[in-house]
């Protein structure tokens, strides 16, 4: 159904916000200055909070599938 939400936007609701958002704004084309700014980091930092994002993410994928079965 059109109003199904996919694996991963279920994910990213369950994710922090800083992390979700981190990886909307990244999807979405944004600089990285601006998510700096959003999520509060130095820009030093945004590859290590991608990093732990996207570990974050997978974690809940996989709960969510685990939780399917």
């Amino acid at each position: 159904m059109a109003n199904e939400l996919s694996q991963r936007e279920r994910a990213l609701r369950r994710l922090p916000l800083p992390y979700s958002l981190a990886l909307r704004l990244r999807d979405a084309g944004i600089s990285a200055d601006v998510i700096c700014q959003y999520v509060n980091v130095e820009q030093s930092a945004l590859d290590g909070l991608y990093r732990m994002a996207e570990a974050k993410l997978v974690a809940a994928q996989n709960a969510a599938d685990a939780r399917s079965r």
